[in-house]
């Protein structure tokens, strides 16, 4: 970045913050090339999302690990935030089953740093997150969606709403952990739908809820034993 861009990133008066708007475009653009350029020929993938807190001895990142590697026997690579806890179980369950590990990390003053388990061509780092949210739905062939917070809810619900409205084409969207997700399931069935009528019955069609790591797979592969597997791209 030359210097001209540096400073119009450092705004000392109101023309300077709107300068700064016009500049940052350049900064975005160049993100999504980088990231459509790193990621168009990875093949099919399978986002993997939760916790950056989840600790290695916790169930759910065994559980993760192990789904990433069995996705990997079925030809699927992993796609993940790039950071620990799930996100760093999903990476190394890739590297274990010999499958393409991918990262996407995004740039955070806390808990936010790459995994040593993602292949070194496929290490990105972002620091818009809407930027990283369009690659992960523009190069995933699921979305594999473990405990986690408000990040990966985040996560969640815009996928959710992107095929709710047609914006995107339908793919797998699998919550993984009954007693975790199982709350927020009945409040969106007796809230949204039932009381408040927000959603539409079928909605609740466009995710599943397992426990283990066979049906996370089975899911996955039910979907697409329908279609011929192919990149959304």
């Amino acid at each position: 970045m030359n210097d001209k861009i540096k400073k119009a990133f450092e705004p000392k008066s109101w023309n300077e913050v709107r300068t700064n708007d016009s500049w940052a475009i350049f900064k975005i653009m160049a993100e999504f090339v980088n990231g459509y350029e790193s990621l168009a020929k990875i093949g099919p993938c399978v986002s993997i999302f939760g916790s950056a807190r989840t600790q290695a001895d916790n169930p759910y990142y065994i559980l993760a690990e192990q789904i990433a590697f069995n996705l990997t026997q079925r030809g699927y690579g992993i796609i993940t935030g790039g950071g620990p806890g799930i996100m760093e179980a999903g990476n190394k369950g890739a590297e274990r089953g010999g499958g393409t590990s991918v990262g996407l990390n995004i740039d955070l003053p806390f808990e936010q740093h790459f995994n040593p388990y993602i292949d070194n061509d496929k290490n990105l780092d972002f620091d818009y997150f809407f930027v990283r949210k369009v690659m992960f739905v523009k190069y995933s062939q699921g979305f594999v969606v473990m405990p986690g917070g408000f990040g990966t809810l985040d996560e969640l619900f815009e996928a959710i709403t992107l095929i709710q409205t047609f914006k995107i084409g339908r793919f797998p969207i699998i919550l993984v952990g009954k007693s975790f997700w199982g709350g927020l399931m009945d409040w969106i069935k007796e809230v949204l739908l039932e009381r408040e009528g927000n959603i539409s019955p079928e909605n609740l069609e466009l995710f599943s809820i397992v426990d283990t790591a066979d049906e996370a797979v089975k899911a996955i592969d039910d979907f697409y034993s329908q279609y011929m597997l192919k990149p959304n791209f």
